[in-house]
C-alpha cells in the first residue's frame, strides 16, 4: 500500500512539474503590437515595420535589409535636444555595451529634426557619445518619411495618436523592440532604468523563439 502511495505521489509530482514547465513556456512569449494603442495580441501579427530608406552618420544608406534577421531597438531623438534625448542616448549606449559582441542585436535612432541633423552633425554626435557604427545607426533623411515612420511604422508619436495633427513635432521617450521578422514585440520608456532591464529580459525571450 505504501509503495502504491509513493508511486502515485511521484506521478503527481512529475505531472505538476510538467504543467509548471508548460505554463512557464506559455508565459515566456512576447505579444505582437499591431496598432497605436499598443494592445497586445498573442496570435495576430498583421503589422510589420514598413520599408524605409535613410542615411546614417557616415552617409551610408540604411534600409530594412540592414536589419534583416536582427532583433533591434528603435527610438527617436534630435541632437540639440536638452530634455529627454540625453537620457535616451545614455540608455541606448547601455544597450550597445550590453550587446557589443552579440551579432543578433542592433540599435536604430531616427532624427526628428532632419533639417538640423545633417550627416556631419550626426557623425559628431555619434563620436561624442561613443556610438559603435557596426551596432548602432543614427539616421536622418526626408522629414515626411521620418515622421511617417515614427507615427505609422513604430506608433511612437503619442500626441499624433490623440490629435492626428501632422504639423506636430515628435518628441517621444519610447524604445520600440522589433523582432527578426520586422514585427513590434515591445514598447518601453527609454528614460527608465527599470524598463531598460525589462527590455533586456524581453530580448532574451525573443532569442529563444523558434
Amino acid at each position: 500500500m505504501k509503495q502504491i502511495f509513493v508511486i502515485l505521489l511521484m506521478g503527481l509530482t512529475i505531472f505538476s512539474c510538467k504543467q509548471k514547465a508548460k505554463e512557464t513556456q506559455v508565459l515566456a512569449l512576447l505579444p505582437y503590437f499591431n496598432s497605436a494603442d499598443f494592445t497586445p495580441e498573442w496570435t495576430n501579427k498583421t503589422h510589420k515595420i514598413p520599408d524605409f530608406l535613410f542615411t546614417n552618420q557616415h552617409g551610408k544608406t540604411i534600409t530594412n535589409k540592414t536589419y534583416q534577421g536582427k532583433i533591434y531597438i528603435a527610438d527617436f531623438f534630435f541632437t540639440t535636444c536638452p530634455g529627454i534625448c540625453p537620457k535616451l542616448t545614455k540608455n541606448m549606449s547601455i544597450l550597445q555595451d550590453s550587446y557589443k559582441t552579440d551579432n543578433e542585436v542592433m540599435l536604430l535612432s531616427h532624427s526628428v529634426m532632419p533639417w538640423v541633423d545633417t550627416v556631419d552633425r550626426l557623425k559628431d554626435y555619434a563620436e561624442k557619445n561613443g556610438v559603435d557604427d557596426t551596432k548602432w545607426n543614427l539616421v536622418t533623411g526626408d522629414k515626411d518619411s521620418l515622421y511617417n515612420m515614427a507615427r505609422n511604422g513604430y506608433f511612437a508619436d503619442e500626441d499624433f495618436n490623440k490629435t492626428r495633427d501632422k504639423r506636430g513635432f515628435i518628441h517621444t521617450e519610447k524604445f520600440i523592440l522589433v523582432d527578426k521578422e520586422g514585427y513590434i514585440r515591445g514598447v518601453y520608456n527609454g528614460t527608465l532604468e527599470v524598463d531598460i532591464e525589462r527590455l533586456k529580459r524581453h530580448i532574451e525571450i525573443l532569442k529563444g523563439e523558434i
